[in-house]
């Protein structure tokens, strides 16, 4: 399966889209202003209010909604993190510091917030949920710095190994390497793509995470909250820090400077694949080019297309998600009902799981799949849509049918779902539903045309219109004349048409002969 991830760069936005097999698969954008939220980042916060009913805590983070952190989501070495954080002056050695600091005695499960914070209390403190609707971030303070093959933990003491190396000698070797080399007071969960890793990669990665959380360490002195201390990497690195493999064939930027970051990055993690980053230099758009925004049009929508007639319809409220599936129109000669709706619902599936992880649909998915009769084939869809689930990254839990044929996905919930509005309001009626009569557009250009000459005084042109509307303007009526070159010798000017297949019938846009788009000031 081969996978490309397309990045485009806007002033306001980064839009990157991964495709497999040339599908859209993932979208994601990330604000360019600096000022966005996001899953990883670590701040020194500030309790703002303590919830003893919730057992829980708000705690300014310098957004403009509260952060929200349990008790039980405080960390077993809580009481490490907040010793360091109090004791950091200007005056120690931070390395001597965090070495010295004593991990214990671990915080109880069943305990009340009140007995651990208070209101104004300084705490280091992690985002593991973006902002939702009216909530705001939700906290941790248990930081976790992750890398390509190995997450480091601050103040803990274990290492741990992913299970889905299946080796249990791999993982004995893991186990020992990274021991080795853990300095005093760091632990480490040991990543999946770390399995057969040389020593050196694993101790060069190690080192980058400590001193990335060093320099981060390094902000708390004379600080004063809300401060963030370090970043997690852009969604562009943390989509290549999780995904890269031999079967990614080409990463596309539009921008140098972040072709250079993207290309930097790589050459870090996989220095075999650096050659697959390419800047991109066509003219045409490179969403178009290489038809992401066809896909993105028609897979945004309310209602969402799947194979010979059948549809998906996709609804969204603050409580759940729900997508219906319709056989539509389709029905196919020489099979019986059941084995139709089979087929339905087996296509339904896979565009089920692609819309999930493409509008990033979170918390409660419930599907209403078409009514089967026989369990063999209701058992067999469930396997199905645990297959398409397991290469989502995010946590789920897959439901089998009920009676009703309903299925239940619980889906990790980390940042709000992906919503684009496909539908355009109509650029000739501006949503009113009526339009100038179509007989007399041709006399409407005219006067533009005539404006534009008598009073911009501008000789040259370039018409942008519908094809139809082009076929019409150029159309002949005998040897040397036509509505355009009419004009051309009645008001001693050049109009070069250009046909467009995006415009409506009756829009237009007229360009100078620079190309330059001629407002009607």
């Amino acid at each position: 399966m081969e996978k490309d991830l397309i990045i485009d760069v806007s002033p306001a936005e980064i839009t990157i889209a991964l495709l497999e097999d040339h599908r859209l698969i993932e979208l994601n954008k990330e604000q360019n202003n600096g000022s966005s939220y996001q899953v990883g980042d670590v701040y020194l916060g500030r309790v703002k209010k303590v919830m003893p009913a919730l057992n829980a805590a708000f705690v300014d983070i310098g957004d403009n909604k509260d952060a929200f952190i349990h008790y039980l989501d405080l960390g077993l070495n809580f009481k490490a993190f907040d010793y360091f954080a109090k004791q950091v002056n200007p005056n120690r050695d931070l390395k001597s510091l965090y070495s010295s600091v004593r991990i214990g005695p671990i915080l109880e499960k069943e305990g009340k917030i009140e007995d651990v914070l208070t209101p104004g209390q300084s705490v280091i403190v992690q985002i593991v949920k973006e902002p939702i609707s009216t909530k705001g971030s939700r906290l941790t303070a248990e930081i976790s710095i992750a890398g390509r093959n190995i997450v480091l933990l601050p103040f803990a003491q274990k290492v741990s190994i992913s299970q889905k190396i299946y080796s249990k000698e791999e993982k004995r070797r893991l186990e020992r390497l990274v021991q080795s080399i853990l300095p005093k007071n760091y632990g480490a969960i040991i990543r999946t793509a770390a399995e057969g890793k040389k020593a050196a990669i694993l101790d060069a990665e190690l080192h980058a995470l400590i001193q990335k959380w060093e320099s981060g360490c390094k902000k708390l002195l004379g600080a004063k909250p809300p401060r963030l201390l370090f970043s997690e990497n852009s969604k562009t690195t943390t989509i290549l820090r999780d995904l890269l493999n031999d079967s990614f064939s080409s990463v596309e930027v539009n921008d140098e400077a972040v072709y250079n970051e993207v290309r930097s990055y790589v050459d870090t993690i996989a220095p075999q694949q650096d050659k697959i980053v390419r800047l991109y230099k066509g003219e045409e758009p490179i969403m178009d080019a290489f038809d992401v925004t066809r896909q993105i049009k028609g897979a945004f929508g309310k209602v969402v297309p799947i194979r010979q007639g059948a549809y998906l319809v996709i609804e969204h409220t603050e409580a759940l998600n729900v997508v219906d599936v319709n056989s539509g129109i389709r029905a196919k000669k020489g099979i019986d009902q059941e084995e139709n709706t089979f087929e339905v619902n087996m296509h339904a599936a896979d565009e089920i799981a692609r819309q999930m992880r493409l509008r990033d649909l979170g918390g409660i998915v419930i599907i209403d799949f078409i009514d089967m009769e026989n369990n063999e084939n209701k058992m067999k869809l469930f396997k199905h849509m645990q297959d398409l689930m397991q290469s989502d990254r995010a946590k789920h839990n897959v439901l089998p049918l009920t009676k009703f044929g309903l299925m239940q996905i619980t889906r990790q919930r980390v940042r709000p779902a992906t919503e684009i509005s496909v539908n355009e309001k109509c650029p000739m009626c501006h949503g009113t539903g009526e339009i100038a009569p179509s007989i007399l557009a041709d006399e409407a250009l005219e006067r533009q045309l005539a404006y534009y000459v008598k009073e911009r005084k501008i000789k040259s042109f370039i018409l942008k219109v519908n094809p139809i509307m082009e076929a019409y303007l150029s159309k002949r009526k005998g040897l040397f004349h036509s509505i355009v070159k009419d004009w051309c010798k009645k008001y001693s000017c050049t109009v070069k048409l250009q046909a467009d297949n995006d415009f409506t019938l009756l829009q237009s846009e007229w360009y100078n002969g620079n190309g330059q788009m001629i407002d009607d000031e």
